[in-house]
Formats: C-alpha cells, sequence, structure tokens
C-alpha cells in the first residue's frame, strides 16, 4: 500500500528537489515526492491512500537532536526549580523559580508531600535546574538550603548538569567536610565546604543523590518521556550523548526494548561514554563498541563516542583562555577545570579513531577546543582516516581560526545556540564580556568557514525543541530581549538545515534521514506554518502537530 501525505508546503532538505506538495510513503519509507500527481503515478497496480490531514500543514524533515541526554525524561522524577517555565512531557507546567524564595518555598513544598507520604525526616530530597547566576547577591549554598530541613539531604543539581548544591544534611550524609581532597569541593574561607559541589568527581561524593537520578533515567518511563518530549516539538531522532552505560547489560537491553516498542515515538542514537561507569579504558570501550551494530535496528543506532573536557562556562568551570573569566565570583582561581588532562586526549582519541568510531567533545571553553582540535590533528597524521566526523560539541567560544583548523581536519560542530537566549546577557556582562559573548555560539563563523554544523538544546539543560533552536541561531536574542552579537546570525533556512540534514551528518545516517527523499525513512516534523515564512521572530511559536515516524503519523501529546 502507498499512502500519499499531501501538504500546504513540504521543504525537504534535498537540493534536487527543494520544496513539494505531496510525498509518497510505502514500508516506512519515502517511495516519491513532488506534486500531487507526481507522487500518484508511483500508484500502479498498488492500493493507494490519500491521507489528507495535513493539507493545512507544512512538513519539514523530522528534526534530528544531536546532543541531548535521557535525562531529560529522567528528571522529571524530581522537583523542577529551574529560573525559566518548563513544560513537562506529560503536559505539566513547571513555574520558574526567580529567587531564592522561590527555590526554597519550591523545596519545602516537596519536603512537605515527602512527608505526607511517609518519608523518615533523614530520606534523600532530590530537585533539578537550579541556575543562580540569574539571582542577585550571593550564590545558593548550604547555609540556603538549610532553611527547608537541617535533618534532610538536599541535593539540587544546576540548569547547567555541572554543579550542585547541597545542605549541611548531605554534606553530612555524604562525608563531604574540610579534609575532602576531591577538586570542585566549594569551600568558605575557613576551608569548610560551602554547599556547592564543581564538576561530577565533586558531585559523585554525593553518592545516594547521583543513584537516584541514575535509577530515574533508567525506567522505562525515563525513555518514553524522553522521546515523547521529543515528538512534541517535532524530533524524530534524538540522540543521548553519554548518559547510557552501554556496557552495562540492563541499560542496553532497556534500550532494545523500549524502540522495539511500536509505540515508542522516537528513533534514538546512543553514543558510549566512561562518565557513566563500567570499563574506563579505551581500548577495551573501543572493541565493546564493535559488537554494538549486532544490537542496531532501525530506531536504535550506535557508533557515537562521547568525552568530556572541560565544564560549564556560566558555572565559571570551562576552560577559557586569556584573559579569561571577565567577573568571576570571589575565590574563583581563574580558569575552569580540565575533566580529562589535556596530555591523554590524543591518546584516548585514538583508539576510538582507529576503530572506525566518531568521537564527540564537549568543548565549552576554546582552551578545550583547541586542546581537541591539536589532538585530531596528531591522531590523524599518525592514522589518516577519510570522512571521521569528529565533532566540537558546544563549541561556544571556538575562534574563527579554530574553525578554520576544523575545517582542514574535516571536523563537525555542534553549536550550543540556545545559549544565546538562555544565558547570553550572562555571558556578555558576567563571565565572558560583551567582545567574547557577541562570538559565542558563532554559526556564521561555521557557515563562512566550511563546517558542517548542527545546533542543539542539550536537554534537560535546556528544553528539546528544535524551533526554539532554530530561533536562538536566526535572531540571537537573549531572554532580555537584546540581539547579542548579530553578525553572527543566520537565516532560516540554515537553521532548518542545520537541525536536520547538519544533524544527520554528523551522526553518519544522512543516508537514512535528514531530509525527504527517495529511499529514506518517512520521517517528518508537521508544523502549523512555515519557518522559511514567517517572520523570523515567529519561528519558535509555530505549532507543532507533532510527527510521522516510518510513515506513521504520531500526534504531539498523544
Amino acid at each position: 500500500m502507498i499512502t500519499i501525505y499531501p501538504a500546504r508546503t513540504i521543504h525537504t532538505m534535498n537540493p534536487a528537489v527543494p520544496t513539494a506538495t505531496a510525498v509518497a510513503v510505502t514500508d516506512g519509507r519515502v517511495l516519491a515526492v513532488g506534486t500531487d500527481d507526481e507522487v500518484a503515478a508511483w500508484g500502479r497496480g498498488t492500493e493507494v491512500v490519500v491521507d489528507d490531514r495535513f493539507r493545512d500543514h507544512v512538513l519539514v524533515p523530522g528534526f534530528v537532536e544531536a546532543h541531548s541526554h535521557v535525562m531529560a525524561g529522567g528528571m522529571w522524577a524530581f522537583p523542577y526549580v529551574g529560573y525559566f517555565d518548563r513544560r513537562a512531557p506529560d503536559g505539566t507546567a513547571w513555574p520558574g523559580c526567580t529567587g531564592f524564595d522561590d527555590v526554597i518555598a519550591r523545596l519545602r513544598e516537596a519536603d512537605s508531600v515527602m512527608s505526607a507520604r511517609g518519608a523518615d525526616d533523614d530520606d534523600l530530597l532530590v530537585a533539578w535546574g537550579l541556575d543562580p547566576i540569574y539571582f542577585e547577591g550571593d550564590r545558593m549554598l548550604a547555609e540556603h538550603l538549610d532553611r527547608v530541613s537541617e535533618t534532610r539531604p538536599i541535593y539540587i543539581q544546576h540548569a547547567s548538569g555541572h554543579l550542585a548544591t547541597v545542605n549541611t544534611a548531605m554534606l553530612r550524609h555524604a562525608g563531604i567536610t574540610a579534609d575532602s581532597t576531591t577538586p570542585g569541593v566549594s569551600r568558605r574561607a575557613d576551608g569548610e565546604p560551602d554547599g556547592e559541589l564543581q564538576e561530577p568527581p565533586a558531585m559523585r561524593l554525593a553518592r545516594d543523590a547521583q543513584l537516584a537520578i541514575g535509577g530515574a533515567m533508567r525506567t522505562e518511563a525515563a525513555l518514553f518521556d524522553y522521546a515523547r518530549e521529543g515528538r512534541n516539538a517535532g524530533h524524530t531522532l534524538i540522540t543521548d550523548l553519554g548518559t547510557t552505560q552501554l556496557t552495562s547489560p540492563d541499560q542496553l537491553g532497556a534500550w532494545e526494548r523500549a524502540t522495539a516498542d511500536e509505540s515508542f515515538p522516537a528513533r534514538v542514537m546512543v553514543a558510549l561514554s566512561s562518565m557513566m561507569g563500567g570499563p574506563r579504558d579505551p581500548a577495551e570501550l573501543a572493541a565493546f563498541a564493535a559488537t554494538l551494530p549486532d544490537h542496531a535496528t532501525d530506531k536504535l543506532h550506535f557508533g557515537v563516542v562521547k568525552l568530556v573536557l572541560d565544564g560549564s562556562i556560566q558555572g565559571f568551570t570551562a576552560r577559557v583562555s586569556w584573559p579569561h573569566y571577565f567577573r568571576p565570583p570571589p575565590g574563583h582561581p581563574g580558569n575552569g577545570q580540565w575533566l580529562m588532562p589535556p596530555p591523554q586526549v590524543a591518546e584516548v582519541l585514538g583508539h576510538y579513531h582507529r576503530a572506525g568510531l566518531t568521537v564527540h567533545v564537549h568543548c565549552n571553553g576554546d582552551e578545550a577546543t583547541e586542546v581537541f582540535v591539536d589532538a585530531v590533528e596528531q591522531v590523524l597524521a599518525e592514522s589518516p582516516r577519510w570522512d571521521h566526523r569528529h565533532t566540537v560539541q558546544h563549541c561556544q567560544l571556538s575562534t574563527p581560526a579554530q574553525y578554520r583548523r576544523m575545517a582542514a581536519l574535516g571536523m563537525s560542530a555542534n553549536i550550543f545556540a540556545n545559549h544565546i537566549f538562555h544565558w547570553g546577557a550572562q555571558h556578555r556582562d558576567i563571565t565572558v564580556g560583551p567582545e567574547r559573548a557577541a562570538g559565542m555560539n558563532a554559526c556564521a563563523t561555521a557557515l563562512r568557514e566550511g563546517v558542517r554544523f548542527s545546533i542543539h538544546s542539550d536537554a534537560p539543560i535546556t528544553p528539546m525543541g528544535h524551533l526554539h533552536t532554530a530561533w536562538c541561531a536566526v535572531n540571537r536574542v537573549t531572554a532580555s530581549g537584546q540581539v547579542l552579537g548579530p553578525e553572527e546570525r543566520i537565516s532560516a533556512a540554515d537553521a532548518l538545515a542545520a537541525i536536520t540534514i547538519g544533524g544527520a551528518h554528523q551522526l553518519k545516517l544522512d543516508h537514512l534521514l535528514g531530509s525527504i527523499e527517495a529511499g529514506k525513512f518517512a520521517d517528518f516534523a508537521v508544523l502549523d506554518d512555515d519557518p522559511l515564512a514567517v517572520d523570523p521572530m515567529a519561528i519558535r511559536d509555530i505549532g507543532v502537530w507533532g510527527t510521522v515516524l516510518g510513515g506513521v503519523p504520531m500526534q504531539a501529546g498523544s
């Protein structure tokens, strides 16, 4: 059977047939794209069904989110205390917490709910999304959370995912004291821990909180909620970039079972990482990666490795080149943290590179980008390999010179465009200053220098939703309404390419998806209006009906 979907407009991302008015689908793949008559001509001797439900809608390739995390589904098991309003996958609206008092009030409410349900006074309370860079005055520390409870351990993960704030009860519960030697344990002037844990080594000291978060994101409900959040925003492929312990049979099996369910509403790329536990030896992990294709299906994909070099810019833990941070907090050491020693990067990269894997590396600061690009250059000199597509992830402060080197080395970039809206004003005024902030997340420079790129949400750091991500890259408007770096704005057409074929390319799936053309998966985002025709400032406000995944309509919210 052939199903034909007429539409008001179809943007295909296929340069040979850039626009169309109908697409024919059979066996989960695109049979033909063109006019109504052109695609109907394929129906000789075969049953043809014309499905008119999208005749007034706009179809584009299903959005490809090449950097997000399954935590986007799992974190909703805990209270949200972020600055911006947010909607959970089940449709629940969570108002933002715009000051210390709002955070304390929400935590007190959660504490009361726990007590009403019979929890002991020393049972753990976890929350997420804290964004203290928006709060005037001091950082939120243990002394503030002690206002909620002096007996219940409290752990709040920051919006960046790179820091946490805990109360005194949690410091006591986790055994974090003045004698703790782990880097990232923030301290008062007297040397005692102040309640801020910076970067994973320090955050892991709060072991029970880490176990609670890890457990929440491994449930079947978390996997489905992660995919539902993607579907609700038009995504047909989402990437869990390094938050699944793939070497664990139960976690790999969970992904296999979930994606095998016909109702699971997205395809998933699951990246390999050593940060979530399991073997840390890159040679051992590279050998394990060779076994993953045996588990791949049309809806479950492998082949990407995730490494992390530095931290968060708004958390002042990213590695930023001289003159470093603009207005760092008191007692700041002057630069951020290395989460992998730079001398080790080329060696680790080499194992995965020689195994034929694509390596995606978290580089928020430009010092981190420089180390990764140097490592790629060294590894390619030792082990030449074409079309590797090693990718700089976040790429927030990457310089024009670095983009030129990326292009010369065949590298890709995944640019965190959402930062312009969510933290652009803070980057300008606090973290890196006006000049560097104007050049952050430089999509126009990537285009000019010939680097293939996509843009991303890093969900749950910011909400998954590529219409908003594209809006950020096109307009570069901060939450306070100012344009940050207007010369780095890109066109709506270039942004649409970045969130479709650009993401598919860097995941090495562009032969299967990312454009609407014959032979590829019949994966579409179904929109209420045309992102290439509306005012650029209206792109993020376009309604999303849902998606078509392998020819099957998947309505948002269903």
